[in-house]
C-alpha cells in the first residue's frame, strides 16, 4: 500500500501520480530523465540493462525487477513521448530470461561480456558501497579499457537515475500494489 494517499486515476503509474499530484515540477523533471536515459543512451542495451537489473535488485523495486526490455522499453519509452528510433533499444537484441537470472551472479556467469560486467559492477558498487571506487585504480583503469569517458559518464548518470527514482518508488511503496506490465498498460 502506498505510504502517501493518492487521488482516485486510471493512470497505471503509481508514481506518475505522485509525482504529479504532489511535486509537479521536480516529478516532471525526474521523468525527463530517467525518459532520457532510456532514450539516448550510448550502452548497449544488454549493458544498460545488466547496469538497470543489478541495480533494481539492490533498490528492492518490485517495478523494476520486473520491467524487461524487450516487452516493456518501447511502450514505456513511447508513452512518455520519446523515441526509440536510436538508443540502446537500437543496439542488440533484448536480453532472455537467462540473463535477467544471472545478473545476481555476474562475477562468475558465462553470460556476460566484459563490458556488460563492468556495467553490472559499477551499477552494483554506486549502490551498495560508492566509497569503495575512490581509489580503486585497477578498477578505473578496467573500466577505461573499455569504455569511452563519455560512455562512463552515461552510464553513471543512467545508473544515478535507477538508483534514486528506484528508491523512491519503492521508498513510497508505489511499487507495492499489483500492477499490469509496461507492454499492458494502456
Amino acid at each position: 500500500m502506498p505510504r502517501i494517499d493518492l487521488p482516485p486515476s486510471e493512470d497505471y503509474s503509481l508514481s506518475r501520480v505522485a509525482f504529479t499530484t504532489y511535486a509537479p515540477e521536480i516529478g516532471a523533471t525526474a521523468s525527463a530523465f530517467s525518459l532520457k536515459v532510456y532514450e539516448k543512451s550510448l550502452l548497449s542495451l544488454r549493458e544498460m540493462e545488466g547496469a538497470r537489473y543489478r541495480t533494481a535488485l539492490i533498490n528492492g523495486c518490485n517495478v523494476c525487477t520486473n520491467t524487461r526490455a524487450g516487452r516493456d522499453m518501447a511502450g514505456h519509452i513511447g508513452r512518455n513521448g520519446g523515441s526509440i528510433t536510436e538508443g540502446p533499444l537500437s543496439r542488440g537484441p533484448a536480453p532472455d530470461e537467462a540473463f535477467y537470472e544471472a545478473v545476481a551472479q555476474w562475477q562468475t556467469s558465462p553470460l556476460f561480456s566484459e563490458r556488460e560486467r563492468i556495467a553490472i559492477e559499477l551499477a552494483e558498487r554506486m549502490g551498495e558501497r560508492p566509497h569503495s571506487m575512490a581509489d580503486d585504480e585497477t578498477f578505473w583503469e578496467r573500466i577505461h579499457a573499455h569504455y569511452s569517458d563519455a560512455e562512463i559518464v552515461d552510464m553513471t548518470l543512467s545508473i544515478a537515475s535507477w538508483i534514486g527514482l528506484g528508491r523512491v518508488v519503492h521508498t513510497l511503496e508505489l511499487d507495492a500494489v499489483c500492477m499490469p506490465t509496461f507492454a499492458d498498460a494502456a
